[in-house]
């Protein structure tokens, strides 16, 4: 019986103490101050999150390998990707290339919410004439193969670079204004629909703007009939009566609730080639027991399990004449690409990182980039820009007609003074630069930035050394060595990277290490995209059964 008592009562004791522990706030560890109490000025600390990634993504754990490691040959003597050891952070990618049907949900959204704005729905089409070719019948793939249901969970092709881009920033927008609506912190989807058929103003916004992720972390997509029933409250002592039945101060969703998104974007080359290897398979306490030169095991590219014997293991074209194999027995089961789930996945489980279509990559093409990039998270293409203010003085994100943000060249590579700041918002002239502007351009005092009036100012914005400010970092202006190309190259200041193998490309392009470029407004029948998305926080994805250095919580400090 007292064997029991005490058990019963270090029950009691250890519920207390939790008990005990959770009642208290949390406190600064610097300053002792509590945090989300409204009384003592509202500071608030937020949940401590490992975000989940956006819908259609997969977690690739990053880490060190060779770069250009799995290219055995070169076989095409363009020297362009010599092996360099890097690391790359963790991320998230795609699962699958993105398909017709995603485009489709695309261009939908744009009939529907610009429907006089022929020329943006446009712009947006896929290039279907990339079907055409001089001495093949594909005529019937221009009209069908994006739009028929046959082929809705193909990969799209026929879509440029700049498209690419244009479809991750819809795709950012999209998937966060869903969140915030299904979580009630926007009116829901169907309050919403009932607005808009009694002819209200759309709630996405204050006027007929689309919602965008920038222009509401800025403050600017709130107020009567936007805001939803689950608001998050506002313990700030500035806080004014809220837009709900009780009045009580809410306010929108903050970067630092973890509740949105980070961005839709395209993968670098090291992060693409990097997850198409996913060597992590292969790896058994830092070592990496094999290499490949797929994005499978092995030399060859037919399957060796007993239910799949002999069949290729990717859409690739195995020869001159040779798209499917024999009829009665076609082994790859694709003439031309293949729906996006089909073939083995890689061991991250991506589908179709060797072969089906090329994909293309963030990054801006240089034949030598091997030699001028960092070993850690290597990337060309940075061209820095900053958002531009309609109003400084209330710190207003200036849009255009689409309810995006303008966004100029970045003016210089440090924060710059509260003055500067203003002036160059203001068009004027910052303190920190010469007298002398290019082509005798002067900033206008008290005018809206111009774009030739921020291009003047990007040129002459200068640090203390004096050395002017570029933008443009490793990307599109850089200069082209003549060195290894000769006086004449395809190499230009818009040629960007695709990596992968299709299904017309020969097994050697289905190398992640192989490397090639198009132009970024030009496209083909044979490159598609997948999209990637930053990982914030902890790199390590999968912790268990993984030794690890405890980490210890502050002491709380109590006054005397």
């Amino acid at each position: 019986m007292k064997i029991l008592f005490t058990k019963t009562a270090l029950v009691f004791v250890a519920a207390a103490a939790l008990v005990s522990s959770c009642s208290k706030p949390p406190q600064s560890a610097k300053t002792g101050l509590v945090y989300n109490n409204k009384s003592n000025g509202g500071y608030e600390r937020y949940r401590q999150t490992h975000p989940a990634p956006g819908p259609g993504l997969v977690p690739i754990e990053g880490g060190t390998f060779v770069l250009g490691g799995s290219a055995d040959q070169d076989v095409t003597f363009d020297y362009n990707n010599v092996r360099r050891r890097v690391s790359v952070p963790s991320f998230y990618m795609d699962e699958t290339e993105v398909a017709n049907q995603d485009w489709l949900d695309y261009l939908h959204w744009i009939s529907v919410t610009f429907p006089q704005d022929r020329e943006l729905y446009y712009n947006a089409l896929p290039d279907t004439l990339v079907w055409r070719k001089p001495l093949s019948y594909n005529d019937p793939y221009v009209d069908n193969y994006l739009r028929h249901p046959a082929f809705q969970d193909y990969p799209v092709v026929g879509v440029s670079w700049d498209q690419a881009q244009d479809y991750c920033q819809w795709r950012t927008d999209r998937t966060n204004e869903n969140i915030l609506r299904e979580t009630g912190r926007l009116v829901t989807w169907k309050d919403q629909s009932a607005k808009g058929k009694k002819g209200a103003a759309p709630a996405s916004g204050t006027t007929s703007e689309p919602f965008n992720t920038d222009i509401y972390l800025n403050g600017q997509i709130k107020g009567q009939g936007i805001d939803g029933k689950k608001m998050i409250p506002n313990i700030s002592p500035n806080a004014v009566a809220g837009t709900g039945k009780n009045k009580n101060p809410v306010r929108p969703v903050r970067m630092e609730d973890g509740i949105l998104k980070q961005a839709y974007r395209l993968p670098s080359e090291a992060e693409w080639e990097y997850a198409a290897l996913a060597l992590a398979g292969n790896t058994e306490f830092e070592n990496i027991n094999d290499g490949k030169m797929y994005a499978w095991n092995g030399m060859g590219v037919r399957s060796s399990k007993s239910k799949t014997r002999g069949l290729i293991l990717a859409n690739f074209k195995r020869g001159a004449g040779d798209n499917a194999g024999v009829g009665g027995y076609l082994n790859d089961k694709a003439d031309i690409t293949a729906p996006v789930r089909s073939y083995p996945p890689n061991d991250f489980g991506l589908f179709n990182m060797s072969g089906n279509v090329n994909e293309w990559v963030q990054d801006t093409y240089r034949q030598t980039s091997f030699e001028e990039t960092e070993d850690f998270n290597p990337f060309r293409g940075n061209q820095y820009t900053n958002k531009r203010l309609a109003d400084p003085s209330k710190g207003l994100i200036a849009k255009d007609k689409y309810g995006k943000p303008i966004k100029d060249p970045a003016k210089s590579n440090k924060k710059m003074k509260y003055s500067d700041y203003l002036a160059v918002q203001l068009g004027q002239q910052p303190n920190s630069v010469n007298s002398a502007t290019p082509n005798g351009a002067t900033g206008n005092a008290g005018a809206a930035p111009s774009n030739g009036t921020t291009q003047a100012t990007v040129s002459t914005l200068v640090k203390d050394s004096g050395k002017k400010y570029d933008p443009d970092f490793r990307g599109e202006k850089d200069t082209v060595s003549t060195v290894l190309y000769g006086t004449t190259t395809l190499v230009n200041d818009h040629s960007k990277v695709y990596k992968g193998g299709s299904w017309n490309d020969l097994a050697y392009w289905m190398n992640p290490a192989t490397r090639r470029f198009m132009d970024e407004d030009e496209s083909s029948a044979e490159i598609g995209f997948r999209c990637a998305m930053t990982l914030v926080g902890a790199p390590e994805i999968y912790p268990n059964g993984k030794p690890h250095y405890p980490i210890k919580k502050p002491k709380p400090f109590k006054a005397k």
